[in-house]
Protein backbone atom coordinates (compact mmCIF):
# COMPACT_ATOMS: atom_id res chain seq x y z
CA UNK A 1 0.00 0.00 0.00
CA UNK A 2 1.21 3.29 -0.85
CA UNK A 3 -0.42 5.59 1.89
CA UNK A 4 1.75 4.16 4.44
CA UNK A 5 3.23 6.66 6.60
CA UNK A 6 6.81 7.02 7.51
CA UNK A 7 7.05 10.22 9.08
CA UNK A 8 7.55 8.34 12.69
CA UNK A 9 10.93 7.62 11.58
CA UNK A 10 12.02 11.01 11.58
CA UNK A 11 13.99 12.27 14.61
CA UNK A 12 12.92 14.91 16.85
CA UNK A 13 12.77 18.43 15.72
CA UNK A 14 12.75 16.56 11.88
CA UNK A 15 9.88 15.89 9.81
CA UNK A 16 9.48 13.60 6.40
CA UNK A 17 10.27 15.88 3.32
CA UNK A 18 9.04 13.86 0.00
CA UNK A 19 11.31 15.29 -3.06
CA UNK A 20 11.00 12.64 -5.82
CA UNK A 21 9.32 9.60 -7.43
CA UNK A 22 11.01 7.09 -9.84
CA UNK A 23 9.21 6.82 -12.81
CA UNK A 24 11.36 4.46 -15.41
CA UNK A 25 14.31 2.21 -15.77
CA UNK A 26 16.42 4.15 -18.23
CA UNK A 27 19.26 1.85 -20.34
CA UNK A 28 21.04 -1.67 -18.76
CA UNK A 29 23.48 -0.23 -15.99
CA UNK A 30 20.65 0.33 -12.81
CA UNK A 31 19.83 4.37 -13.86
CA UNK A 32 16.32 5.23 -13.36
CA UNK A 33 14.50 8.62 -14.36
CA UNK A 34 13.38 10.85 -11.28
CA UNK A 35 10.20 12.88 -11.24
CA UNK A 36 11.80 15.59 -9.03
CA UNK A 37 9.49 17.07 -6.41
CA UNK A 38 11.68 19.96 -5.49
CA UNK A 39 13.43 22.93 -6.72
CA UNK A 40 17.03 22.96 -5.44
CA UNK A 41 18.48 19.52 -6.83
CA UNK A 42 21.57 20.01 -6.42
CA UNK A 43 20.99 20.01 -2.89
CA UNK A 44 18.60 17.20 -2.54
CA UNK A 45 20.51 14.97 -4.83
CA UNK A 46 24.19 15.21 -3.69
CA UNK A 47 26.17 12.46 -4.65
CA UNK A 48 25.85 10.55 -1.10
CA UNK A 49 21.95 11.37 -0.29
CA UNK A 50 20.34 8.83 1.40
CA UNK A 51 16.58 8.62 0.75
CA UNK A 52 13.81 6.79 2.86
CA UNK A 53 11.54 4.84 0.08
CA UNK A 54 7.71 4.67 0.37
CA UNK A 55 6.87 1.13 -1.29
CA UNK A 56 4.46 -1.62 -0.83
CA UNK A 57 4.93 -3.70 1.74
CA UNK A 58 5.55 -6.09 -0.77
CA UNK A 59 8.44 -4.55 -2.24
CA UNK A 60 11.97 -5.93 -1.50
CA UNK A 61 12.47 -2.63 -0.75
CA UNK A 62 10.26 -2.06 1.77
CA UNK A 63 11.66 -0.69 5.25
CA UNK A 64 14.91 0.24 3.23
CA UNK A 65 17.01 3.26 2.36
CA UNK A 66 18.58 3.91 -1.14
CA UNK A 67 21.93 5.84 -1.38
CA UNK A 68 22.58 8.23 -4.34
CA UNK A 69 25.37 7.75 -6.79
CA UNK A 70 25.21 10.25 -9.64
CA UNK A 71 22.43 12.66 -10.66
CA UNK A 72 22.57 13.08 -14.64
CA UNK A 73 20.72 14.80 -17.07
CA UNK A 74 19.49 13.53 -20.42
CA UNK A 75 17.45 15.40 -22.65
CA UNK A 76 16.08 17.84 -19.63
CA UNK A 77 15.08 14.20 -17.91
CA UNK A 78 16.63 13.71 -14.29
CA UNK A 79 18.35 10.16 -14.27
CA UNK A 80 19.84 9.09 -11.23
CA UNK A 81 22.40 5.65 -10.26
CA UNK A 82 21.50 4.88 -7.00
CA UNK A 83 24.06 2.08 -4.56
CA UNK A 84 22.86 -1.53 -4.83
CA UNK A 85 20.73 -0.84 -8.46
CA UNK A 86 23.50 -2.67 -10.81
CA UNK A 87 21.10 -3.44 -13.56
CA UNK A 88 17.69 -3.13 -15.06
CA UNK A 89 16.05 -5.63 -13.30
CA UNK A 90 16.95 -4.02 -10.07
CA UNK A 91 15.83 -0.63 -11.46
CA UNK A 92 12.52 -1.63 -12.51
CA UNK A 93 11.85 -3.02 -8.86
CA UNK A 94 11.97 0.25 -7.57
CA UNK A 95 9.88 2.39 -10.22
CA UNK A 96 6.88 4.59 -8.74
CA UNK A 97 8.87 4.05 -5.58
CA UNK A 98 8.59 7.91 -3.36
CA UNK A 99 11.81 9.04 -2.04
CA UNK A 100 12.00 10.81 1.37
CA UNK A 101 14.45 13.06 3.23
CA UNK A 102 14.93 14.21 6.48
CA UNK A 103 14.06 17.90 6.76
CA UNK A 104 14.18 20.11 10.22
CA UNK A 105 10.86 21.35 11.32
CA UNK A 106 12.35 25.22 11.57
CA UNK A 107 13.62 25.05 7.65
CA UNK A 108 10.44 26.83 5.46
CA UNK A 109 10.52 26.20 1.60
CA UNK A 110 11.53 28.47 -0.59
CA UNK A 111 9.14 28.96 -2.63
CA UNK A 112 5.74 30.93 -2.37
CA UNK A 113 3.01 28.59 -3.11
CA UNK A 114 4.97 25.42 -1.19
CA UNK A 115 4.39 23.63 2.23
CA UNK A 116 5.90 20.82 4.39
CA UNK A 117 3.23 18.53 5.76
CA UNK A 118 3.87 19.67 9.37
CA UNK A 119 2.95 23.02 8.41
CA UNK A 120 -0.14 21.95 7.52
CA UNK A 121 -1.71 19.36 9.49
CA UNK A 122 -3.79 21.14 12.25
CA UNK A 123 -5.36 23.68 10.15
CA UNK A 124 -8.71 24.96 9.94
CA UNK A 125 -10.66 24.00 6.79
CA UNK A 126 -12.26 27.06 5.47
CA UNK A 127 -15.34 26.77 3.09
CA UNK A 128 -17.83 30.07 2.69
CA UNK A 129 -16.12 32.00 5.58
CA UNK A 130 -16.75 29.05 8.10
CA UNK A 131 -15.00 26.36 9.28
CA UNK A 132 -15.90 22.77 8.55
CA UNK A 133 -12.89 21.04 9.69
CA UNK A 134 -9.19 20.61 10.38
CA UNK A 135 -6.46 19.04 8.30
CA UNK A 136 -5.51 15.67 9.78
CA UNK A 137 -3.06 14.59 7.52
CA UNK A 138 -1.44 14.68 4.06
CA UNK A 139 -1.74 12.24 1.55
CA UNK A 140 0.92 11.36 -1.15
CA UNK A 141 0.37 8.98 -4.26
CA UNK A 142 1.98 8.56 -7.61
CA UNK A 143 -0.84 10.50 -9.00
CA UNK A 144 -1.65 13.43 -7.16
CA UNK A 145 -1.56 14.80 -3.61
CA UNK A 146 -4.67 14.50 -0.78
CA UNK A 147 -5.89 16.33 1.86
CA UNK A 148 -7.53 14.30 4.67
CA UNK A 149 -9.94 16.96 6.38
CA UNK A 150 -11.47 15.85 9.68
CA UNK A 151 -14.68 17.64 9.88
CA UNK A 152 -16.51 19.51 12.83
CA UNK A 153 -18.76 16.15 12.59
CA UNK A 154 -16.03 13.87 12.88
CA UNK A 155 -15.96 12.55 9.64
CA UNK A 156 -13.36 12.04 7.97
CA UNK A 157 -13.08 13.58 3.79
CA UNK A 158 -10.22 13.19 1.25
CA UNK A 159 -10.32 16.50 -0.57
CA UNK A 160 -7.46 16.49 -3.67
CA UNK A 161 -4.82 19.03 -3.13
CA UNK A 162 -5.32 21.06 -6.32
CA UNK A 163 -5.30 25.06 -6.96
CA UNK A 164 -9.36 24.08 -8.08
CA UNK A 165 -10.21 22.67 -4.79
CA UNK A 166 -7.66 24.52 -2.19
CA UNK A 167 -7.23 27.67 -3.28
CA UNK A 168 -5.58 29.13 -0.27
CA UNK A 169 -3.36 28.32 2.24
CA UNK A 170 -2.56 30.48 4.84
CA UNK A 171 0.04 29.29 7.17
CA UNK A 172 0.55 32.15 9.64
CA UNK A 173 -3.30 32.38 10.37
CA UNK A 174 -3.77 28.60 10.36
CA UNK A 175 -6.36 28.33 7.72
CA UNK A 176 -6.96 26.25 4.63
CA UNK A 177 -9.51 27.90 1.95
CA UNK A 178 -11.76 25.26 0.62
CA UNK A 179 -13.86 25.28 -2.49
CA UNK A 180 -14.77 21.70 -2.44
CA UNK A 181 -17.83 20.45 -4.87
CA UNK A 182 -20.91 19.75 -4.30
CA UNK A 183 -21.67 16.83 -2.24
CA UNK A 184 -17.83 15.79 -0.76
CA UNK A 185 -18.76 17.25 2.60
CA UNK A 186 -22.27 16.19 2.85
CA UNK A 187 -24.93 14.70 1.33
CA UNK A 188 -26.78 16.74 -1.79
CA UNK A 189 -29.80 17.84 -0.33
CA UNK A 190 -32.94 16.38 -2.68
CA UNK A 191 -33.83 19.52 -4.04
CA UNK A 192 -30.40 19.70 -5.67
CA UNK A 193 -30.47 15.94 -6.99
CA UNK A 194 -30.72 16.01 -10.98
CA UNK A 195 -34.52 15.27 -12.05
CA UNK A 196 -34.37 11.79 -14.00
CA UNK A 197 -37.13 11.34 -17.08
CA UNK A 198 -38.66 7.82 -17.15
CA UNK A 199 -39.46 5.88 -20.11
CA UNK A 200 -42.93 5.57 -20.80
CA UNK A 201 -43.08 2.15 -19.95
CA UNK A 202 -41.46 1.86 -16.41
CA UNK A 203 -44.25 2.51 -14.21
CA UNK A 204 -43.34 4.71 -11.38
CA UNK A 205 -46.11 3.66 -9.00
CA UNK A 206 -44.97 -0.44 -8.47
CA UNK A 207 -41.57 -2.10 -9.01
CA UNK A 208 -41.70 -4.11 -12.27
CA UNK A 209 -41.70 -7.95 -11.29
CA UNK A 210 -38.37 -9.51 -10.62
CA UNK A 211 -37.29 -11.76 -13.79
CA UNK A 212 -38.24 -15.63 -13.31
CA UNK A 213 -35.38 -18.45 -12.68
CA UNK A 214 -34.75 -20.38 -15.48
CA UNK A 215 -33.22 -24.17 -15.25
Amino acid sequence: MWWIPISSQSPTGQTQLRVGRLTKAHGLKGAIKVELYTDDPERRFAPGSVFQLQVPTSSPWHGKNLELIELKWYNSHAVAFFKDVPDRSAAEALIKAILWVNQDLAESPAEDDAWYDHQLVGLAVIRDDVKIGVVSRVDHFPSQDLLLVTTESGAEVLVPFVKAFVPAVDVKTGTVTMTPPPGLFEDLPEEELPDVELPDDVSTTEEDPAPEATV
